[in-house]
This record gives C-alpha cells, structure tokens and sequence, in this order.
C-alpha cells in the first residue's frame, strides 16, 4: 500500500485528492493548519483506517518532518492563494508559500519520498502577453503571489539538481469545482457567482467582463496529479505543467453559462442582472494554456470541458448551499 502525504488536505483541492486516492486504496495522511481548510472537508475521512489528520503548519519544519516520515509521495497543496490577498499581506502569503515550500521540501528530502508534485500557478506567466501559455515562457510576475509560486519552482529546480529529488510542479490555471469554499473576502469567482445567483443577488465583475480564463474543473486537476506522481517517463520529471482544459471562457460567457445551469432549479436566477465594477489590481486580461507538454508527457486527456464542469459544479452546490 503507498503512502501520499497531502499537504492543504482539508481544502478545496487537497480534499478532493484525499477523497480520490482514498477511494483507489491509497494510504493518505493530511497536513493542514485550517487557516483556509475546513474541517467538514475532511470529516468523512475519518472512518478511513488509511486515512490519518495532522492538524499543523508548514511553517514548522518539525511538523513538516514529521508528517513526511515514511511516505512514498507528496502532494504539496498547502499555500495562501490570492493574488488580492498577497497583496493586501505580501509577508504572510511569502511566509506561507516560499518558507513552508522549503521546509516540505527539505522533510521530502530528509525522508527519502519518492516524487514530489506541488501545485504551481498560472500566476507565474506574469505580465507575458503570449497566448496559449507555453511551460518555457514566462513574463515578470504582477503580483506577490505569483512571486511566490515562481520561487517555488525555482526551489524545486535546485532540490531536483542538487538532492536528486524528482519534482513536478503543474500550473494550476483557475481551478474550480466541488468543495470550492463560496465564502470570505478571498472566494473564488465561481462559487462566489454561484452563492450570490442562488441569493439573488447580483454578482459583480471586474471590468467590462471580457477578461478570459482557462476554468479547470477539479477532476482534470486530479488526473493531472495522479499521471505526475505515478509516471515513470524519465523526461517527464523534473518540469512542470500547464493543468488546464487549453480553452478559454470570458467572464461574460462564465455569467452565461453559470445562468443556464441554476435556472434549472430556480427560473429566478436568469432574471438576476450584474454589475461591473473597476478592473482588479494584478489581474491579467487573458488566460490560456497549451496542454501539448501534459498531453504528450503525461498521457493527458481533461475529462471535463467548462460546460461540463460548471454543470456538475451547479449541482454540487445546489445540494450543498442550500
């Protein structure tokens, strides 16, 4: 039986991976401090005899250390996302995301674990204007955030060089799905829209709406995860990866297609109008990924389209928020 270690398993990505490799026999223990987690996440989990909870920081080297003991693999989810919010505390968001990087890296190191794959960002592509995103170009970062998850991949660089741990960094783009926390000043578009449809209140935008984003569904999230840690293509480590659909969906359209999908359970919510407000500090207007490198690496196929996922993602919430 192999054992995953998956930091941020209480949050919305990292208890959607424990669920998974619970579900396919994985032993699976989860290091999280519940500053964005939540313990409902990971409640089912404790009946799972492979299922083992470290309530802790990754800011402490010791609990780092301590949680990577005898573990074959490390999901590393755990950070302060937001670019608002690293902007809003640079400190805090460096603390979280480039000090408890290195200490995971260095417990991966200290207990021999075999692969490590850490969520990278999107962010990093800065304020390059090349569209798709391909993995080897890459602009100046816009934000403290993407500051952040830049260092990580550098640092993961140099462990894998220098200590010969394999590393896979994938760069989230915009992910969405089940479990995605609606609430809080730092909410992700999505669930946020979701909430205020279902409240019928009118969701704000930031700009005219014309902004675009490759929204990544969970469950390409989690495939993208799962062909990291357990592919055995020599060349296929020690890089890292768009994770994305490869498609992009202004924020008009997501309006749309977050309308249809709700008015199947209350014909209210088309009638609910939108405001536009200021564009936000840091956003990039255009977001889109090339897959050719996960496809071609990693045998990548994204299971779910955004029509898809916002379907399955409603529905979610429609049982879950009300």
């Amino acid at each position: 039986m192999k054992h995953i270690l998956i930091t941020g398993g209480a949050g919305f990505i990292g208890s959607n991976l424990t669920e998974y490799f619970l579900n396919k026999g994985y032993k699976v223990t989860c290091l999280d401090n519940f500053a964005t987690g939540h313990r409902h996440n990971v409640e089912p989990f404790f009946k799972n005899e492979n299922y083992t909870l470290i309530e802790g920081d990754i800011r402490n080297l010791e609990t780092c250390q301590k949680a990577a003991e005898n573990v074959d693999y490390i999901l590393h989810e755990a950070a302060l996302g937001s670019v608002p919010r690293s902007i809003n505390d640079p400190i805090t968001s460096n603390d979280v995301n480039v000090s408890g990087f290195l200490n995971m890296l260095v417990a991966a190191r200290d207990a021999g674990v075999k692969r490590f794959v850490y969520a990278a960002s999107s962010s990093t592509y800065g304020d390059s204007e090349s569209l798709p995103k391909v993995e080897d170009i890459i602009g100046k970062p816009l934000s403290p955030y993407a500051v952040t998850k830049y260092v990580n991949e550098l640092y993961a660089d140099v462990f894998s060089k220098t200590y010969g741990i394999e590393c896979i960094g994938l760069r989230y783009f915009n992910v969405f799905g089940r479990r995605q926390d609606p609430n809080g000043a730092y909410a992700a578009v999505i669930p946020l829209f979701v909430k205020q449809f279902m409240n019928h209140e009118s969701p704000k935008i930031n700009g005219t709406g014309d902004y675009s984003r490759d929204f990544t569904y969970i469950d390409n999230v989690i495939q993208m995860n799962e062909l990291a840690m357990l592919t055995e293509i020599s060349e296929a480590v020690n890089t890292v990866y768009n994770t994305a659909v490869g498609d992009r969906t202004t924020l008009n359209d997501l309006i749309k297609y977050l309308k249809k999908y709700l008015s199947d359970f209350d014909a209210e919510i088309a009638k609910v109008e939108v405001i536009h407000g200021p564009n936000r500090v840091g956003d990039i207007p255009h977001s889109l990924a090339s897959i050719e490198k996960a496809k071609s690496l990693l045998g990548y196929q994204p299971s779910h389209t955004i029509d898809k996922g916002i379907k399955e993602a409603v529905s979610w919430y429609w049982e879950n928020l009300k």
